[in-house]
């Protein structure tokens, strides 16, 4: 059995996934690095961590060295939402690229097992739907969701070259889209944009007809899917999809949030951006199987749960 209390380092710990994984690290009673620059991280996000004498704040970019003595590293330090990512591009393929050889390079040194937590826009515009992990994409290298998408493949090839040529343990997940308190109510995403936009009775604005399809996840089904495969074995390296299979389309997102806020909200459509993916379903046949994992919280309960957030935002 994989050593159960472990000095654990989260880059992006005090973002929206990286502070649910920081909280859950600690409840099973590991010590948590918490290292986050705050470009899209928040201090009120982990401030409830900060009396916990086994939890530390750091302040610092992945994109410079770091050294610390830890059993493991989960790298999930970038922005992940588009009005984050494109604001500034050029920071946003940095952070991807050489965060992950600033966080390869310490737990080469230390001898640290490394989770990376890739995402489903490696698959792009999907021509295969679901997505298994065999499938290679449909990626525009060259447009404006490039530095995000293509940071995100150039993180994954650094991994596996680190873990043939210097036999680094690492591991791979995919993220599909995740929601859950504490995302950023301005980050730009549908189910915050959804929620925001119902709250206060504005009309809720689709992109496109509303005929694209997402597979939402809830942010605890998505951190017991990385515990989990941070502690398989190691010769499980991925890359593994972690999300919920079920699919929706935008427009039934859009009815849903209506109906649980009780809004009064009207649906705008708008001009679809560019290289905005039509579908986005993950096969997760290898997490079932591989680390007896399925998500158990479905949309509506998830989307209760998240609503209470953000009414609390408001």
């Amino acid at each position: 059995m994989y050593n159960l209390k472990k000095r654990v380092l989260v880059s992006g710990g005090a973002g929206f996934i990286g502070s649910h994984l920081c909280e859950r690290l600690l409840k099973d009673g590991n010590e948590v690095i918490c290292m986050d620059n705050f470009f899209t991280g928040d201090k009120s996000n982990i401030v409830h961590l900060l009396q916990n004498p086994y939890f530390e704040l750091v302040r610092h970019d992945v994109t410079e060295p770091f050294l610390a003595e830890v059993d493991e590293i989960y790298n999930l330090a970038c922005p992940a939402s588009p009005v984050h990512y494109q604001y500034n591009p050029i920071k946003t393929i940095k952070t991807s690229v050489m965060g992950a050889i600033n966080m390869l390079g310490l737990a080469k040194r230390v001898n640290a097992r490394i989770l990376q937590a890739s995402t489903s826009e490696i698959y792009g515009d999907p021509h295969i739907h679901p997505q298994p992990e065999s499938y290679w994409g449909n990626v525009n290298p060259i447009g404006i969701r490039s530095c995000y998408d293509e940071g995100k493949r150039c993180a994954e090839t650094l991994f596996m070259d680190y873990h043939r040529q210097h036999h680094i343990a690492i591991k791979i997940v995919r993220i599909f889209n995740t929601y859950g308190p504490r995302m950023h109510p301005q980050d730009g995403r549908v189910v915050s944009n959804f929620i925001m936009q119902a709250l206060q009775n504005k009309d809720i604005t689709i992109y496109g007809e509303g005929s694209q399809t997402r597979s939402f996840q809830y942010v605890d089904d998505l951190v017991e899917g990385m515990i989990r495969m941070m502690a398989a074995e190691p010769s499980f390296i991925g890359p593994v999809n972690i999300g919920n299979p079920n699919e929706f389309t935008i427009f039934q997102l859009a009815e849903q949030v209506i109906l649980q806020t009780g809004s009064k909200s009207q649906i705008k459509f708008l001009p679809l951006p560019k290289d905005d993916p039509q579908q986005r379903k993950p096969d997760i046949e290898v997490a079932k199987n591989c680390l007896d994992w399925n998500p158990k919280i479905q949309l509506e309960e998830g989307l209760s749960r998240t609503i209470d957030y953000f009414k609390t935002c408001l």
